[in-house]
């Protein structure tokens, strides 16, 4: 069948991107489902970091590819073997496929799969192979296995978790990555106590889903840092208890701790934010990586802290969720009224303005935007 998407063909576009345009809207070719994948109409994406991290090459993928990774639709079609999602289902997609039998899936931490992993980096699905090609029969890389900026996206089973179809796919769309990254950094990877002081450096989609799971944990302080006021605003109205620019933040925490704060998460995958994040870390507190930074970045710690003061410094990647299981237990707690999602997205535009939604998110004034790929310019919000 054919599909429209968007289609990244080189890195490194200058910007603003509504001139350079890095991303072009194309009509490719879309194979059927195989045996154990499924047919998905695509109904939202958000745009992420992540996203613009292969746009700008510090994310070094594959190219021609087709970008996305966070989205949710309805499954239009279903491959052989495939008996427990029906056409008509509506899913939020995952980033991570898992095969399921490897040592990692075996322990369940299914978001370090390896042949995940590897189909991830090969921009293939996880059963081997691409369904995307253009016109001249190019092979057009998946991104993450979801390829989201799109009409359609064949997807593994694995990597799409079935939804009660009244839940809004603006709302559905935001769990398959902000909300499993960020609010499982504080809920899994970190699993921070009621009372534990706390503070999230990087205010975008990822670090507004951490200040809901550290609000959700009962965590006091919970100090949001970011040199964006607007930013800062949004996650006080979350329930972060104090916010402040990053050159403020140490006199703040020592004010309301005495000493640093027992749990700092970083949202920038910059090296001066994480070593930022880990000098407010208090003796004895774990500093949390969850951005995700140029793969030649290196950062520079004082090596006595990890002896000499007990500190931590951990990773988190995907929230060290599993998505067949966190999925519905957010939904659960948004229907509860205790994850208000809807309140990360800054804004919603139709897949041909995809290189403005771009912009925005470089230009660090949006927190979580989302495309609609049916919509035409006008049409969304």
């Amino acid at each position: 069948m054919r599909t429209t998407a968007a289609v990244l063909r080189a890195t490194g576009s200058k910007r603003p991107y509504t001139t350079t345009r890095p991303l072009g809207i194309e009509q490719l070719q879309l194979d059927a489902p195989g045996a154990g994948e499924l047919l998905v109409n695509i109904r939202a994406a958000g745009v992420c970091h992540s996203d613009l991290s292969v746009v700008t090459g510090h994310r070094v993928r594959p190219l021609p590819m087709a970008l996305g990774h966070e989205a949710a639709g309805v499954v239009a079609d279903v491959g052989p073997g495939v008996s427990d999602v029906t056409v008509g289902d509506h899913v939020v997609l995952a980033f991570v496929p898992s095969c399921g039998a490897c040592g990692y899936c075996e322990e369940g931490r299914p978001a370090l799969c390896e042949a995940g992993g590897a189909a991830n980096a090969a921009g293939r699905l996880l059963r081997g192979g691409g369904r995307l090609h253009d016109a001249s029969g190019t092979e057009i890389k998946h991104h993450l296995g979801v390829s989201g900026f799109a009409e359609y996206a064949v997807v593994d089973r694995s990597s799409a978790v079935v939804v009660d179809k009244d839940v809004p796919f603006d709302v559905a769309a935001v769990l398959g990555c902000a909300m499993l990254t960020g609010f499982g950094a504080v809920r899994n990877t970190a699993g921070v106590s009621s009372g534990e002081s706390l503070a999230v450096i990087g205010l975008g989609g990822v670090g507004q889903a951490a200040v809901l799971g550290a609000v959700s944990c009962g965590a006091w302080p919970i100090v949001a840092v970011d040199p964006v006021a607007d930013k800062r605003a949004l996650a006080v109205a979350l329930g972060a208890t104090h916010a402040c620019e990053p050159g403020e933040a140490e006199g703040l925490l020592r004010e309301l701790t005495g000493g640093g704060s027992r749990w700092v998460f970083e949202a920038a995958g910059v090296s001066a934010v994480m070593e930022h994040a880990f000098a407010l870390t208090r003796r004895g507190g774990t500093a949390v990586s969850v951005g995700l930074p140029a793969p030649d970045t290196k950062v520079a710690l004082p090596a006595l802290a990890f002896a000499g003061e007990a500190k931590t410094l951990a990773g988190s990647y995907m929230g060290s969720s599993v998505a067949q299981r966190d999925i519905p237990l957010l939904i659960g707690m948004w229907r509860e009224g205790k994850l208000p999602v809807e309140r990360l997205v800054s804004g919603v535009l139709p897949l041909k303005e995809i290189n403005t939604a771009f912009e925005e998110l470089a230009a660090g004034r949006a927190v979580r935007q989302l495309l609609h790929p049916g919509a035409e310019p006008g049409e969304a919000r």
